[in-house]
This record gives C-alpha cells, structure tokens and sequence, in this order.
C-alpha cells in the first residue's frame, strides 16, 4: 500500500470555498486574528519551531495582492502575499530550498507547496492571455479577472498533469536518469500528459518516447502535488513485453532494467548497488515501496 500522506500532500486547512466568493466574508477574515505565510519570494521561512513562518497581515506590503490559503483549525483566515515585484519561477528547486523543504513537518510542507504554486502563477499571470491586458486578483486569490471591459476574460490558476511510471517485464523495473539527477540516481520515467489523450495514452506515449519500449495494461498507484511549479504527478504502473531498450538522448542519460534485488538495495538506503533510489518526497520513491510489497 501507498502510504497515505504523500508530500506535498495533506495540509490541515479547510480551503473553504464558499468563502472565496462572498466579499463580505473574505474580508471579515482581514482582521487581526489573520495569519500571513511569510515567504522569501516564493521560498519558504522557517520558524523557531521548526515550521512554517506566519506573522499578521500587518507584515504585509500595502501594495501586495493577498491570496486565501484557507482556514486554520481554530478559524482564521490564512493568507500569502504577492509582492508587486515578484517574478515567480519554473525551476526545478536548488539543494538549499530541498534542506529546507525536508526539516518541515508533513502538513506544513503541503501548505507551502499549495501556497507557492497559487503565489508563483499570479506573478506569472499579470496580464490577461486574450487581449494583453491587466488582470486583477478576484474569489481570494482563486481567479483573475481581465481589467477590460471589452475582454474580461477569466483565468484560473493551472494544473499541469504529468504521469509518472514504472514499467515492468519480466520481473523486473525499467528506470531512467535525467542529466540533472545526482551520480546513480534513477528513477521512473515520466511526461506531462498532452491534449487530447487520456492517462493511460500518455503513459504509453511518454515510454516510447524516452526509451523506445511499448507499455501496456497501466494502472493507477498514487498521485502527488508537485509546486514547481504547479504539476500533478499521477503515479502509474505498466506492463512491457520486449526489453529493448532506445534512448532518447534529449530526454535522458541513461535507462536500465533493475532486478528486484537491486531495488531492494536501493530502497534500502544503500548507495554502494547499481543504482540511488529517488528520495522519499518524491512520489516516485512511494511507487518504487509500493512495488516491492505488492
């Protein structure tokens, strides 16, 4: 079995949704009692506690937009900013922002990925994609409208879904190595799934690609958040009857088939087997667990 809270996963606020579109409530929420997430940018700060930073939306800049993140257990209303300068971005994140990321407990990493993925696309979305124009922040921060009367086009924040895979033949795993991963380190395939084909589609479509093998009979495992910057990883497993293998250079360094055996190994921690395992925030270290015990 998977194991239930995945990362990035499992925040403790209620995102009350009936709230984002009554103006009245949503501003009885600015008060004093209010939390604001503090951000550097659109990395995190960390508290004394060890967990997220909040202060008062007195820390906020007046010319920032304020986005609902939703309420907290004793019903305050919980808030980030969009700073007037923020650029926002769609890197991968770097090693310090994964140490900091891994010393955060499980439901406060689920907030900030939620918070950083909302924050970072209305810095990247100032203008309207249909006429060019200003877009204003509208239902809390859940929607922006066009400023144009003759447009006003409405954009909502976006979900970008990408299948992630093992394959299987043989009793054994087909894993792949990106040019970014650290020496070793392997992990499953994946892709984002394109218009107009389904779940199942992609994966097959994404295997070929990259490794030149055909995959059949997919299921469902898992899913995660993943906030760099605003993917849904879907957790598939696959069948492959032929262990060809033809790489795709621009895609990947390497692609092996792994016995069981060396998985084992590699999950086990032990970095001296054929290969590193990828590491436990990934949704991919879950899928690779999850094999092993079915």
């Amino acid at each position: 079995m998977v194991e239930k809270t995945i990362a990035f996963a499992g925040s403790g606020l209620d995102r009350a949704d009936h709230i984002r579109a009554d103006a009245d409530k949503l501003a009885g929420l600015m008060n004093w009692r209010a939390r604001l997430l503090k951000l550097d940018g659109i990395d995190p700060v960390i508290g004394d506690d060890g967990g997220l930073a909040w202060g008062t939306l007195a820390d906020a800049d007046p010319a920032a937009e304020l986005v609902f993140l939703g309420l907290s257990e004793d019903g305050r209303g919980c808030f980030a900013e969009v700073a007037p300068r923020l650029v926002g971005s769609v890197a991968p994140p770097n090693p310090r922002l994964w140490q900091a990321m891994s010393d955060l407990p499980g439901a406060d990493l689920a907030t900030y990925g939620g918070a950083r993925s909302l924050v970072d696309w209305h810095a990247r979305h100032r203008f309207c994609a249909k006429c060019g124009s200003a877009t204003t922040l509208a239902k809390g921060g859940w929607q922006r409208n066009c400023t144009n009367e003759a447009c006003k086009a409405e954009h909502y924040p976006r979900v970008d879904p990408v299948t992630i895979m093992l394959v299987e033949c043989d009793g054994e795993l087909l894993l792949g190595r990106q040019p970014r991963f650290p020496p070793k380190r392997y992990s499953a395939l994946a892709g984002f799934v394109e218009p107009g084909e389904s779940i199942e589609e992609a994966v097959a479509r994404e295997v070929f690609e990259e490794a030149g093998v055909k995959a059949r009979d997919v299921i469902y495992v898992a899913s995660q958040p993943w906030p760099f910057p605003s993917s849904l990883m879907i957790g598939c497993c696959a069948v492959a009857d032929d262990k060809t293998i033809t790489i795709d250079e621009t895609e990947l360094d390497d692609a092996r088939w792994f016995t069981r055996a060396e998985v084992e190994l590699a999950m086990s921690g032990d970095e001296t087997g054929a290969f590193i395992a990828p590491p436990p925030f990934a949704v991919a270290h879950h899928l690779l667990k999850w094999w092993l015990a079915k």
